[in-house]
């Protein structure tokens, strides 16, 4: 109504966070892996070993590095990533580091834009299970209205789940 604020009631409970962490290469596809809970430079680090291990064969079919552009994040930039960043050049995987405050410099930061505003807005879930399920369908069409293909990464795994 005129003169009223809009309103939408919220579940009571509050559950843990889902966190969602991705690889976009335009018009191709759009890796991503999905937790419940933290995020953290280990889970991080899976998503990168298994990227490295597709980099190597890309190296070897092609001649061809692979390089990820990434913001700053904590988890991006921790001590045992950087551990790690010697033995993911080896294998032809690199990584490019967008200056701080530069967010809009990082594509797949529109794409996960895209999927909160145009996929999931308004909706209400009632715990962790569905909100990941409705994350995982709504990466699913945003792939499809945006021309990729999305695969999700199973950290338990470390394989596609498709």
């Amino acid at each position: 109504r005129l003169g009223q604020q809009k309103r939408q009631e919220q579940t009571p409970r509050r559950g843990r966070r889902v966190n969602i962490i991705g690889i976009l290469e335009p018009g191709q596809q759009m890796e991503y892996g999905l937790v419940v809970g933290s995020m953290t430079s280990a889970r991080y680090i899976k998503l990168m070993d298994w990227q490295a291990t597709q980099a190597a064969r890309w190296l070897q079919r092609t001649g061809m590095i692979t390089v990820i552009a990434q913001d700053n994040a904590p988890i991006h930039t921790s001590r045992a990533v950087r551990d790690r960043i010697a033995i993911w050049q080896s294998q032809g995987l690199y990584l490019f580091h967008f200056p701080k405050y530069c967010s809009e410099m990082n594509e797949i930061e529109c794409e996960w834009r895209r999927v909160k505003s145009d996929e999931i807005r308004g909706q209400m879930f009632e715990d962790e299970y569905d909100l990941a399920t409705a994350v995982i369908e709504a990466m699913r069409r945003r792939g499809e209205r945006a021309g990729y293909r999305a695969k999700r990464f199973g950290f338990k795994s470390q394989r596609i789940i498709e």
